[in-house]
């Protein structure tokens, strides 16, 4: 378990929140574990109705963690098996995810929402995949799920063109549900999770099958994502991009 990551439970929801402020919730391998680990217990918990993913203010997540991705990379090791669980997670979960959104959201911090049924933003939030621009490609099986939710020419302009959203625009291709001001995000989100929590629950469930279909498919291209994933961080294009990244923050 992860100190930067919090799960409480609360009249059926389960809140997961991410909680490293200090670096605006960098996902580190700890934490995809402690998030993955609270996805597939509230799957065989009959008390939770659903799940809520939330950040803290101006950080919903900036993505994965710089110096564990650099080790990543020169390692061979790719996304790494934390990573992995934690997608699959998502898209396993038998239980309806919200995110509850405030500020940043880059990388698997806007691909992750793709498996949300819910999302609530602030006026504040902004949505990036600088994938491309970095010599790599998509995850969480963004590849897939972005062109069903919003087209392929819009999908095509966030994750390949890495063109950011801004809370209205993410509304307007459907990324985002509802759009409020940032001390009301979270209570948005409870609003939503206890009107689902109230559902008869096994009609829920079927009813969410039945619109996401089977979970392999996803599964299947999370994992053929990860295999490339892996390649081009080996790669001539991506190492220049990551130097350049990586001189410019210094």
């Amino acid at each position: 378990m992860s100190d930067h990551i919090t799960v409480t439970d609360s009249d059926g929801i389960r809140m997961v929140r991410m909680n490293r402020p200090d670096k605006k919730n960098a996902l580190t391998a700890a934490m995809y574990s402690a998030m993955a680990a609270a996805l597939e217990d509230a799957n065989g918990n009959a008390a939770i109705r659903c799940v809520i993913i939330a950040g803290v203010p101006g950080a919903f997540s900036a993505g994965n963690d710089l110096q564990e991705f650099a080790q990543a990379a020169t390692s061979g090791q790719g996304l790494g098996s934390p990573v992995i669980r934690f997608l699959h997670a998502l898209a396993r979960s038998d239980r309806p995810l919200i995110a509850a959104v405030r500020g940043l959201a880059v990388g698997v911090g806007t691909t992750m929402l793709l498996h949300c049924d819910y999302v609530v933003a602030a006026e504040d939030a902004r949505f990036s995949t600088p994938f491309v621009s970095l010599g790599l490609v998509p995850e969480a099986a963004s590849s897939l799920l972005a062109p069903r939710l919003m087209g392929h020419r819009r999908a095509f302009e966030l994750l390949v063109m890495g063109r950011p959203l801004d809370a209205a625009a993410a509304q307007g291709c459907g990324l985002v549900n509802a759009v409020v001001p940032p001390g009301e995000v979270e209570a948005e989100a409870e609003k939503a999770a206890r009107a689902i929590a109230a559902l008869p629950p096994e009609s829920v469930a079927a009813s969410r099958r039945l619109m996401c279909g089977s979970p392999d498919d996803i599964v299947a291209r999370i994992d053929e994502e990860a295999r490339l994933f892996k390649e081009r961080l080996h790669s001539a294009e991506a190492k220049t991009a990551f130097e350049a990244f990586l001189n410019r923050k210094r």
